[in-house]
């Protein structure tokens, strides 16, 4: 997406973003299935115990808003939506938060709009807080803000959502349970023979043909922007599960490498992936000119740019823009995202990183330019 990348972790754990639908959290609209719900939670648990970190994209804010109103069917206002959703939201969050603690886990409401994932301070701050509740052990469920938004809970779904949580966490698997088995080559519900679409490349044209509309009045989304949704989750390298939340065990299934419903794949890894789209779609927006050791530190050792190797900032860069990395005789030696901005990036020239707290009064990251976020040339 645009205007964003991508932090890679350099660590042993996998990443998932498990995103659940409306209609199957709530029983097609007959309110939470707490029951259902407790289930993904004790697998979820299972998972973190195989080293699996966890965040939750959980729709049904509107549809629990609606049960608890005594609406029967979605209304078209946008306020009307807005008033479920800011009523639902409070059932759906207690009913996590209190099935998680019976495991001894804190969960975390994270409510974001497309606007955050945008705006490129906004994009980093969201990523930093998602990475830090990781690093607490905390839950983090997910949601769309359908309390402020306004065409976006009309137009948007929680499927792309949770791609573009994917791309912010750098997940390595997008898992989407629905109340389907999986994408068929054809409607199952007109054509029961339908075969059931057990791998693809997640950018092959042909899902498109197949997919149909949404399946209830519950939700926005349906296979087709489940398809979408796997397009966009690999570009960041990772794999998307489309299967049924209803199967017992399906997420200890995928795990376990049975691949149950629909597995989509992206064409690279997701170092690769990042990188290549860092080094081909951004624009420079300034430079930090460099010294000699930085140079060779960052083409040697593949090292994080830090603020003790920079020479001077030019530009009017701001956070998360994306900066080149040049020596003093113009020699261009890598791009990245620069984690402060022009202001801030020259006072912190020639400082040792603990030196940041004491020269800017606090502290983004130890880093000019991580390396996950720099492309070497």
């Amino acid at each position: 997406m645009p205007g964003k990348v991508e932090r890679v972790a350099m660590k042993q754990t996998r990443r998932w973003v498990i995103k659940i639908g409306s209609a199957l959290l709530t029983n097609n609209g007959q309110g939470l299935d707490c029951a259902l719900m407790q289930q993904w939670v004790d697998q979820m648990v299972a998972l973190r115990e195989q080293g699996i970190e966890v965040l939750l994209v959980s729709s049904g804010a509107v549809a629990e808003g609606m049960t608890r109103l005594g609406w029967q069917t979605r209304p078209d206002s946008i306020h009307a939506l807005q008033a479920a959703a800011a009523v639902g939201q409070m059932g759906l969050v207690q009913a996590w938060e209190s099935r998680f603690q019976k495991h001894g886990l804190h969960t975390a409401q994270v409510l974001l709009t497309h606007d955050d994932l945008s705006d490129r301070t906004r994009y980093l701050n969201a990523r930093s807080t998602l990475e830090t509740l990781l690093r607490l052990g905390v839950i983090p469920v997910v949601n769309e803000n359908d309390t402020v938004v306004t065409d976006e809970i009309r137009f948007g779904d929680n499927d792309t959502l949770a791609a573009l949580v994917a791309n912010l966490a750098v997940a390595d698997r997008l898992v989407i349970l629905t109340d389907q088995d999986g994408l068929y080559e054809r409607d199952p519900r007109k054509d029961p023979d339908a075969p059931l679409i057990r791998e693809a490349k997640a950018n092959d044209p042909h899902l498109y043909q197949v997919a149909g509309g949404s399946g209830s009045g519950l939700g926005r989304g349906g296979m087709v922007t489940k398809v979408r949704a796997a397009e966009l989750a690999a570009r960041s390298g990772a794999r998307t599960s489309i299967c049924s939340g209803r199967q017992p065990a399906v997420l200890a299934a995928v795990a376990a490498g049975e691949a149950p419903g629909t597995t989509l794949l992206p064409d690279t890894s997701p170092v690769t992936a990042r990188k290549q789209w860092l080094a081909a779609h951004l624009q420079m927006r300034g430079r930090l000119v460099i010294d000699d050791g930085a140079a060779r530190r960052l083409r040697a050792d593949g090292s994080s740019l830090l603020p003790v190797g920079v020479v001077r900032a030019e530009g009017d860069f701001s956070r998360g823009e994306v900066v080149a990395c040049e020596t003093e005789d113009g020699e261009r030696v890598a791009i990245g995202l620069v984690n402060y901005d022009a202001a801030e990036a020259a006072r912190i020239a020639r400082h040792k990183s603990s030196d940041i707290q004491s020269v800017l009064g606090y502290t983004n990251e130890e880093e000019l330019i991580h390396r996950d976020n720099m492309v070497v040339l």
